[in-house]
């Protein structure tokens, strides 16, 4: 998940870089969204999205030790929810008071629950593995399910991208906000081609 995350950071880089070199932006401006996302990248983003995979993984442990049951998940759910959409960079980026705000947070939560949904199976793996490729072997016994489980995961990414993509006044972005939502599709878009790409070769090249 770490790994994931500073891949996810490295090319949006790339992405916002080619973007300006081929944007119309004001000369005055580009420097201004450079400047932007490398601090976001390199301070708050890591921060935040540590924080939230550190929650799930808390989550994921507190369930498991305290019961896989249906009422402890809505339960390990709501009280740890808040702490993970408090620590979500997308959300963070946005505006409150927007009316598309609260659909925001929904998707973010149903993303949320769709993560310890995936906990609650592979932390029940009781057989001996060595990587991550046997844990989801073993936890999806065919590619089939895993495809299915990684994409629930991915349309829940599409929502959100959607949802600031129909009305880009939610973000709280003094300039270059059609460039980093155009970089942030782009990215998206790779992302979901290598996830698809990395399952097709756990389940091909045992």
């Amino acid at each position: 998940m770490v790994q994931q995350m500073e891949n996810s950071l490295k090319l949006g880089k790339k992405l916002i870089d080619t973007e300006l070199d081929m944007g119309i932006l004001n000369f005055f401006i580009r420097p201004l969204v450079k400047a932007f996302y490398d601090y976001w990248a390199q301070n708050d983003a890591r921060s935040g999205t540590l924080k939230q995979i550190k929650i799930t993984l808390d989550s994921g442990k507190e369930l498991i030790l305290k019961g896989n049951s249906d009422e402890n998940f809505h339960k390990i759910v709501e009280e740890n929810f808040p702490k993970y959409f408090k620590a979500d960079q997308t959300s963070l980026q946005c505006n409150k008071k927007h009316k598309n705000y609260e659909r925001l947070k929904q998707v973010t939560k149903e993303t949320f629950i769709n993560y310890l949904k995936e906990l609650r199976i592979l932390l029940n793996i009781e057989e001996e593995v060595t990587d991550y490729g046997d844990l989801c072997r073993v936890a999806f016994k065919n590619k089939g399910d895993a495809k299915e489980n990684l994409m629930k995961q991915i349309d829940y990414t599409e929502k959100g991208i959607r949802i600031i993509e129909e009305d880009p006044s939610i973000l709280n972005i003094a300039v270059g906000k059609n460039l980093i939502i155009k970089a942030l599709r782009k990215g998206f878009e790779q992302t979901k081609k290598d996830f698809i790409e990395a399952l097709e070769d756990t389940y091909d090249h045992k």
